[in-house]
């Protein structure tokens, strides 16, 4: 019984976990309209650079650059996922970028402009959850995953 994929089926469940994200993502902004908030944006991009990666690694599976790169990707998409479910959590500041900006305005005519356009969604609020948890932790979990299966595969796998 084969309990780990060979390299070029490892890429192929990269490419449907990508390609899931992605459409998921995609599907709950635009047909469920629930707004992202930019680090929500910033987390589909490690995604996005893993469909290409794993055309790549698809058809060149015994170069372990390629699995060493879907490592650095995953790891990065860890990184910015843990910190945007920290900052959900209370457990990390807010970036500037992910906070509407409008309690400095003064000016009547100014606020009333900010109030009548689209604002940002705040990073800090998880506007849609699936059983209670987050797309943020759901990312998380996911990119540790990624990256240790990317590990095992790299450290064990006799090409």
């Amino acid at each position: 019984m084969m309990l780990f994929p060979n390299r070029k089926n490892f890429y192929l469940i990269i490419l449907f976990i990508s390609l899931i994200s992605i459409i998921s993502a995609l599907y709950i902004e635009h047909t469920l309209h629930y707004q992202p908030c930019k680090l929500c944006i910033y987390q589909r991009l490690p995604y996005l650079a893993a469909i290409f990666l794993s055309f790549i690694g698809f058809n060149y599976s015994k170069n372990d650059q390629i699995l060493v790169a879907t490592i650095v990707i995953f790891t990065l998409s860890a990184i910015l996922s843990g910190y945007h479910f920290g900052i959900e959590n209370s457990m990390f500041d807010e970036l500037s970028a992910c906070t509407s900006g409008s309690s400095d305005i003064l000016d009547k005519s100014k606020l009333l402009e900010s109030l009548n356009k689209n604002m940002p969604v705040n990073c800090k609020d998880a506007t849609f959850k699936i059983f209670g948890v987050s797309l943020a932790a759901i990312n998380t979990i996911f990119s540790i995953l990624i990256i240790f299966f990317s590990i095992r595969t790299l450290s064990y796998e006799k090409n």
